[in-house]
Order: C-alpha cells, then sequence, then structure tokens
C-alpha cells in the first residue's frame, strides 16, 4: 500500500477524487480533555458566578469545534472543500477521571471521507477548552485524538477496537 498523497514522483497533490461515486459519508471522532477536579467542577458550572471569568467554556468549544470542521481544507493542506450536511460536538463528563471526552461527528454526501474534519473538529474543541482553563489549570493536556468511525465510500465501515486497558474507545 501506498500514501495517496504523492504522486509517482513523490510529489504531493491532492488525489483525484472527481472519479468516485457521491455516497454519505460520515466520521465520529474523539479528543480527552484531562484536568484537575476542581476546574471540571468549575466548568460543570458553565461559567455561572465567574467560576472560569469565562463564561460557558463548553458553548464556546463546540462553536469553536463547528467552525473548525468547515475550515478544515483551510488547515490540512490537501483536503478538499466538502459540502457538509451535519457537524454535532458532544462533551462526555467523567467526573471520576476529571475529564472531559470530546466527539465530533461529520457527515456529508461527498466523493471523499470526513475524517480530517471529525478529528479537527475534536481536536480544535478540545483545545478551546485547554485555552479558557488555563488560567486556572496549566495541567490541563489534550489526549486521545484519534478516528472512531467511519463510514462512506468503497473502504467501506471502519469502527475503532476498545482499548481494554483504558475501557475507552480510543
Amino acid at each position: 500500500m501506498t500514501f495517496s498523497h504523492f504522486d509517482q514522483d513523490g510529489q504531493a497533490h491532492m488525489v483525484d477524487v472527481s472519479p468516485k461515486a457521491v455516497t454519505l459519508r460520515s466520521a465520529v471522532a474523539q479528543a480527552v480533555v484531562m484536568m484537575q477536579p476542581s476546574t471540571l467542577e468549575k466548568i460543570q458550572q458553565g461559567g455561572r458566578d465567574g467560576a472560569t471569568g469565562k463564561g460557558d467554556v463548553l458553548g464556546v468549544a463546540r462553536l469553536a469545534g463547528i467552525t473548525a470542521v468547515k475550515k478544515t481544507p483551510d488547515l490540512i493542506p490537501l483536503a478538499h472543500p466538502l459540502a457538509l450536511h451535519h457537524i454535532s460536538i458532544r462533551f462526555d463528563i467523567d467526573v471520576e477521571s476529571s475529564r472531559i471526552v470530546v466527539n465530533c461527528s461529520v457527515k456529508a454526501l461527498e466523493r471523499t471521507g470526513v475524517e480530517m474534519e471529525a478529528m479537527v473538529g475534536a481536536s480544535l474543541a478540545a483545545l478551546t477548552i485547554y485555552d479558557m482553563c488555563k488560567g486556572v489549570d496549566r495541567s490541563i493536556s489534550v489526549d486521545d485524538v484519534a478516528l472512531l468511525y467511519k463510514d462512506g465510500g468503497k473502504s467501506g465501515v471502519y469502527r475503532r477496537q476498545q482499548d481494554a486497558s483504558s475501557g475507552d474507545e480510543s
């Protein structure tokens, strides 16, 4: 198997997807944001009482993730501009582990997949959480950015195997 973004001379190029059929493409990606329990508590308060000093952290992160999905071809040099039909950002709060799992879901009727869009959306939503909370917690980390699921096109369905050591799909 070879990398598809290089021609026979080894030069980078945008893959020609024009011969491909238009099909429903979907992808789900995640990023995990680890933080101190007190930071997670402030985020859960939704910015009330000036908890983080910045307002609704998850609301802003959701908008950042959606915007990032739409900007993917501006950020990833060989990504195709796509007509996106659905974007959602979901936050699963895990109080016991003091983390937020960011899930980004993307759908489009296109000739190429939306995996990069989902990964960029999850990443930027997670980075926005970091940015908005770094003033109260410098130890925040963004980890485990991964494609969890993709469907559409000739390669069919991909589902990431569950990581037995962490109990997460990652």
